[in-house]
């Protein structure tokens, strides 16, 4: 491997962490649901990568963690022992967690964080999804190296793929690698302090032969293939940063599902994935044998906006028997793999189009979208800035104020003086901190979304600088059906915004560039087969308009999954309201629910207890 780890402080707890993780199917007849357990041991290793050692926190030593393959129906259990210095929890991307908010793992949202030498085990049942999605810290900057795959396969087997049944099932990962604290680093864009980057971007864990030390070309990612075997990729964005584009020389794909959702196939040469993304991707070896490069490569928003060190990776698709032509052919000319022709690193047309090329393969389930709407959002996204004392200050290119990332003019506050998440104080009917805001309909201000000339600094943006800090709080009736525009802007950056709702899916009903016109876009509505995706992607200087039944009662996040948005601000919180059933209201929390500071103070249950009884 081109990364190797050695033990630190503690080298007889990662040995104990390889051991003791494992995976427990209950053999039950066919059909039937299975429990799936895990053991997650969060540590730090070091590891050496591009000649220089780093500290890193894995999940049991691991990089990308552990796969968790279920079938749908299966209950899964994970123990986190948390024996990292950090505070820790951990996010099940895209599992809808119905009625189970509680391990939904958004800490001092939904859970108090596992702490240090604590443990907590997360779990829940997966019904009514199949595909492709993925585990994560949800924790600033650590999910670079804490997170891994989740595949959820069809009840009935491969055999019961709305595609081909593929040959064989491949995870890949697409990530970054850095060189730097990243506990540290987030702590830092908090503070308008960005001075790091990841040193590469990485496919499974691996940097590719773009990069070397020491004269040594470092070992990428190999996808061995048979001639004429079919092969599903399931494909995560796992960056931090950076939209990618994957291509394979000599090859195209077929899509067939994105964030766990069935799509109409459709054929292309390149994939466009934001970070949260999944795409399901059936690739055919039918290219005359021989070594074709598989690259991901970041883009990025053009000029005037600020450019940031992006690094593309490879890999290689190699057809079988190929090792044997290698040895007998050292030297020549037929050893070179064959390379693909990227699109430029600034295009972001590829990325929209790609997008819009995704539309729903089932139907029926989503005459959902032909419904009466009964909330509309405007959700206008971009940058602003506080001062760093009081409420005036210089602003502009100035030390006097904090950049920080925005939804209608308001930036996200998170609740770290509350002693007990959002959720238990929803649950228990305490009143939310003081900071809470609900999240306005719309911008405060109309403007020219789109216009070039706020990204740099100067007398238009600096108008529409200004903003504050808030909790935003959207509270919705159970059953409500909810339409969102989420318009893309130009304030002081023109980039795209790849927008994650936990706990529900999202009908993306349409999405076009420049400003959102109610006029003219909502005739073109896709009401028939929009595509359904947990992550949605906002096209750069562009919108998207979404639709979602707010069916799932709890407190859940909204935010953008580009990591320096969600620390700078860009997230609000949705909370979905009880339905008139039991079955359509949140249970209580498991037993085991971990709970914040001092031992001395009551829980929220106790809390809510004495309140009841002081009233009476």
């Amino acid at each position: 491997m081109y990364c190797q780890s050695q033990p630190a402080a503690q080298a007889a707890t990662m040995a104990l962490a390889v051991f003791v993780f494992f995976l427990v199917s209950i053999v039950l007849p066919l059909a039937e649901a299975a429990s799936i357990e895990h053991v997650f041991i969060v540590n730090q290793m070091k590891m050496t990568c591009l000649c220089k050692e780093t500290v890193v926190t894995l999940v049991n030593g691991q990089l990308p963690g552990p796969t968790i393959e279920i079938t749908e129906g299966d209950s899964v259990t994970v123990h986190v022992v948390n024996r990292s210095p950090y505070n820790i929890t951990i996010h099940w991307h895209g599992v809808k967690q119905f009625q189970n908010c509680w391990v939904d793992g958004v800490p001092m949202i939904t859970q108090c964080p596992i702490t240090p030498n604590k443990n907590f085990t997360y779990q829940f049942n997966v019904v009514g999804q199949e595909g492709t999605l993925w585990w994560h810290a949800h924790v600033p900057g650590l999910r670079a190296t804490l997170h891994g795959a989740f595949i959820i396969r069809p009840r009935h087997g491969a055999d019961s793929y709305p595609f081909p049944k593929p040959h064989k099932e491949i995870p890949v990962i697409i990530g970054d690698w850095w060189e730097k604290d990243l506990a540290e680093m987030a702590m830092n864009m908090t503070k308008n302090i960005f001075s790091a980057y990841a040193s590469a971007s990485t496919v499974n864990g691996l940097v590719g032969d773009y990069f070397n030390c020491s004269g040594v070309a470092k070992e990428g990612f190999v996808l061995d293939v048979e001639p004429g075997k079919t092969y599903l990729l399931q494909i995560i964005n796992a960056g931090l940063f950076s939209e990618f584009y994957l291509k394979i020389a000599g090859h195209k794909f077929t899509v067939v599902a994105a964030d766990a959702n069935y799509v109409n196939p459709f054929t292309t040469d390149v994939i466009a994935i934001a970070p949260g993304e999944t795409v399901d991707a059936m690739l055919i070896a039918d290219a005359p044998p021989g070594r074709y490069y598989m690259v991901a490569l970041p883009n990025q928003a053009p000029l005037p906006d600020v450019q940031t060190p992006e690094y593309a990776t490879r890999g290689m698709v190699k057809y079988k028997g190929e090792h044997k032509k290698e040895e007998g052919h050292r030297g020549t000319s037929s050893d070179v793999p064959i390379g693909p022709k990227m699109p430029d690193v600034h295009d972001t047309i590829t990325s929209f189009y790609f997008h819009g090329n995704l539309t729903s393969l089932h139907h029926k389930g989503h005459l959902l979208a032909q419904q009466r709407v009964d909330e509309h959002l405007f959700r206008v996204l971009g940058l602003g800035t506080i001062c760093k004392q009081g409420q005036f200050c210089k602003r502009g290119n100035s030390s006097d104020d904090i950049q920080v990332a925005t939804m209608n003019n308001v930036s996200f506050q998170q609740p770290t003086a509350m002693t007990m998440p959002l959720l238990e104080a929803q649950y228990y009917h305490i009143s939310l901190n003081s900071t809470a805001q609900e999240l306005p309909k719309r911008p405060p201000i109309l403007f020219n979304f789109t216009d070039e000339a706020l990204i740099p600094f100067g007398p238009k943006e600096m108008l529409l600088e200004p903003t504050y800090k808030a909790t935003l709080v959207r509270r919705f009736k159970h059953g409500a059906m909810v339409e969102i525009v989420f318009q893309s802007t130009t304030m002081l950056q023109g980039d795209s915004n790849p927008m994650h709702l936990h706990g529900h899916n999202m009908m993306v009903v349409a999405q076009g560039l420049g400003n959102y016109d109610p006029v003219k876009d909502v005739p073109s509505y896709n009401l028939v087969n929009p595509v359904v995706k947990n992550t949605v992607l906002v096209p750069n200087r562009g919108w998207i308009a979404i639709r979602f039944v707010a069916n799932n009662p709890g407190v859940w996040f909204m935010h953008c999954h580009y990591e320096f948005h969600l620390v700078m601000g860009m997230v609000a919180v949705f909370i979905v309201e009880n339905g008139p059933t039991i079955d359509t209201s949140l249970p209580p929390p498991p037993d085991n629910f971990p709970t914040c500071g001092s031992k001395i103070n009551p829980t929220p249950k106790e809390f809510y207890l004495q309140s009841k009884k002081s009233e009476t």
